[in-house]
This record gives C-alpha cells, structure tokens and sequence, in this order.
C-alpha cells in the first residue's frame, strides 16, 4: 500500500487507477498528512461490501434471537416497510 498526496494525485489520477485496477496496489491519499481516502481495486471493494453484508446478516439474527428470547415476535420486512411509508 503506498501513500499519495491529494495534490500528487490530481497530476496522477489515471496511473493510481491503473495501479489500482491493473496492479491490485491500493493506494492511500492523504492531505497535509492525514489520510482521506483510498483508491482501491474494485475486488477488493466487493469484499469489503459482502463481509459489510455478513455482519448485517448476522446483526439481524442476533436481534432476532433477543426479541424471540423476550417473547417478542419480529416484525415482517414488509409490515416494517408499510409503518415506515415506504
């Protein structure tokens, strides 16, 4: 992983994609610094969004079995979507 500047990347925009896309290097964009941001391969994206998903999934499961445990019925996606309006 390798660290860049915001003003080096404006200059570089399209080599840190490449380095990115092609290279599968990840690179870190700081200013004055401190880190803002990153360019990442795009698998590495995905991943990051399935093990987001994972964690959802089981925060749910895990909330479902309290509610259950207080002898609380979960309330249907559905019927949540209609008392939220949407």
């Amino acid at each position: 992983m390798s660290k860049v500047t915001t003003s080096t990347a404006r200059k570089d925009f399209s080599t840190l994609v490449n380095r990115a896309a092609f290279g599968k290097e990840r690179v870190v964009l700081t200013r004055r610094g401190k880190t803002l941001a990153a360019i990442v391969p795009v698998e590495d994206l995905e991943r990051l969004e399935e093990l987001e998903d994972q964690l959802d999934v089981e925060k749910a499961r895990r909330r479902i079995a309290d509610a259950k445990a207080r002898g609380e019925e979960p309330i249907p996606w559905d019927e949540a979507k209609k008392r939220l309006g949407r």
